[in-house]
């Protein structure tokens, strides 16, 4: 049998000093998390497949990695035609609300969770994208009032801040909209409710094929022409920021509830009054994602220069109580954690401009048992104030290993021989 080296296809091997980026990244975090009051969690890397199939995650639920039944399980499976009892998780979201459901018992209400982990989807890698990744989340279980929205979106956007400031970048764009507002627009341009869902996966497509593609694939849906040049009329002069009160209200009509607008002009007061200046906090009315779960309010981060979203998220009330047979209000924010890792090592992130302290002890090979004591002294000494240290032999070809201790980041490099001083 021929053993491959190289990893399965849109998975990956991280090298050392790849590790200390993500950990890095993954401190800052956790840390600033932590600040705004989220705990912990963690869920198991698979799931039911009932979970997983449920029509909840919309199009990864066609990404599954399935996982096979076993034994006389699947023999009967396979006579049935039903071979599968669980699957690796494609997102953090459904474990979630399998959690909550069964531990909501032992759980504080809000819960502010954050769950950081793999997730898996049989996906075409390319840039920023893989068939394994971690995934990052935020999420607050509970709170049914916009403090849950204000929190997420200030959280992100201080953690994101914090990261990108480290490679020279302190502006990025937080899209937000709401479910409720794209109905009321679909409603009153005379579309019908079963028809929003299509509806809105062709308006996502506005970036990639414009507004008047849009039109063009929605017409060829068989859509009223009438329907579709009012839908798409509401997009047309869409220059600069709209005022969401203003917007709404000449665009839904009586079809929205005039709390949505306004709720959604205190969130945007009060995220703009808690972070940085230099983000960009937009009201978006072309801002779909493409879950069905989401209920209301729904948010995503740009960054120029890039072709992908970095976080997005939004509120689902309806989902846990699928779980647990009775509602509870959920929102929550996911961080595309490899694409955060993909710019920063596009930018030149490094590690020397964080990292100090960190010694490397090189013993000779003829050292005597009496100075491999003294050495493992000190390395113990010096690892008792907080330093790094690492103690290897050393090599014939000193100055390779030297050059590689020092893109590893270790400032101090000291060779000891038998008569060394330390």
């Amino acid at each position: 049998m021929k053993f491959i080296a190289t990893p399965v296809k849109g998975m990956n091997d991280f090298l050392p000093q790849e590790m200390r980026l993500r950990q890095h990244v993954l401190r800052l975090i956790r840390d600033t998390y932590a600040k705004y009051g989220f705990d912990e969690i963690e869920t198991p890397a698979m799931e039911h497949i009932e979970n997983l199939s449920g029509k909840i995650g919309g199009e990864n639920e066609k990404l599954i990695f399935k996982v096979m039944k076993r034994g006389r399980d699947l023999e009967k499976g396979l006579a049935s035609g039903e071979i599968a009892d669980s699957g690796l998780r494609y997102d953090l979201t459904v474990p979630l609300a399998r959690y909550y459901a069964n531990n909501r018992n032992e759980l504080p209400t809000p819960l502010k969770a954050l769950q950081i982990g793999n997730v898996w989807r049989a996906d075409k890698p390319q840039k920023g994208r893989f068939r394994q990744f971690t995934q990052c989340d935020i999420d607050i279980i509970g709170d049914g009032s916009i403090m849950a929205e204000i929190e997420l979106i200030a959280a992100t956007s201080g953690m994101l801040t914090r990261i990108f400031s480290e490679v020279g970048i302190r502006e990025f764009t937080v899209h937000i909209n709401d479910r409720r507002i794209l109905k009321a627009m679909a409603a009153a341009a005379g579309f019908e409710p079963e028809q929003y869902d299509e509806v809105f996966i062709l308006l996502d497509k506005m970036d990639k094929i414009g507004l008047d593609g849009v039109r063009e694939a929605m017409l060829a849906k068989d859509y009223a022409e009438e329907a579709v040049d009012r839908y798409i009329g509401m997009f047309r002069d869409l220059s600069g920021e709209p005022d969401v009160r203003e917007y709404c209200s000449g665009t839904c009509g009586k079809a929205l509830d005039g709390n949505v607008a306004e709720n959604m002009n205190t969130i945007l007061q009060s995220v703009r009054e808690m972070i940085s200046p230099d983000v960009h906090l937009v009201f978006d009315p072309t801002l779909v994602r493409g879950m069905s779960y989401y209920t209301g309010t729904i948010f995503e981060i740009s960054i120029d220069g890039y072709n992908f979203s970095i976080a997005g998220g939004g509120r689902y009330d309806d989902m846990i109580g699928r779980f647990m047979g009775q509602s509870a209000p959920a929102c929550g924010f996911s961080i595309g954690f490899e694409r955060i890792i993909t710019i920063l090592r596009d930018l030149g992130w490094k590690e020397e401009d964080h990292a100090a302290g960190k010694t490397a002890l090189l013993v000779d090979e003829k050292a005597s048992a009496g100075k491999l004591m003294e050495v493992f002294a000190l390395a113990t000494r010096l690892r008792g104030d907080g330093e790094v240290v690492t103690v290897q032999p050393l090599k014939k070809n000193a100055r390779f290993q030297v050059e590689t201790l020092e893109k590893n980041g270790y400032t101090q490099i000291r060779k000891v021989f038998e008569d060394t001083q330390l």
